[in-house]
């Protein structure tokens, strides 16, 4: 894991342009999850969603994100490879895998594309680690 669960404490807020976050589940649960906790700390980001890699993949030609979150089991493609591929074509873009398989070959994964690998189940202190690795507190 990456990261503390500890929120950060930053300084009076910059000009620079909001940020956008792609939320990648299948579970509209866990992206509701995710969507609220995220909007309740971060209410000037963009937060957008998708229910696969494939569209994710797919939304990228309409603007790339600066932060994704990515489940790893979903139909079509599997969410580390959707990963993998956007980090290949855009590494600026911080990526933090958010998944209920917490084996160790999908941390291993995660780590060695430069992501983030944050357990499932969704929680303030799951999506705390994500925004604190988002915010380059890793």
């Amino acid at each position: 894991m990456c990261g503390s669960d500890r929120p950060r404490t930053i300084g009076p807020m910059s000009s620079a342009p909001p940020k956008t976050l792609l939320i990648v589940d299948d579970s509209r649960v866990s992206r509701m999850m995710i969507r609220t906790l995220v909007a309740a700390r971060k209410p000037h980001w963009t937060l957008q969603e998708c229910e696969t890699g494939d569209e994710a993949l797919a939304r990228l030609a309409q603007g790339v994100p600066d932060y994704v979150s990515m489940d790893i089991n979903m139909p079509g493609t599997i969410g580390t490879d959707v990963a993998e591929r956007i980090l290949q074509a855009y590494p600026q873009v911080r990526m933090v895998v958010f998944s209920a398989n917490v084996q160790a070959a999908h941390q291993a994964r995660a780590a060695a594309m430069g992501a983030c690998f944050v357990p499932k189940p969704v929680s303030d202190r799951s999506v705390q680690l994500a925004l604190n690795f988002f915010d380059g507190a890793a």
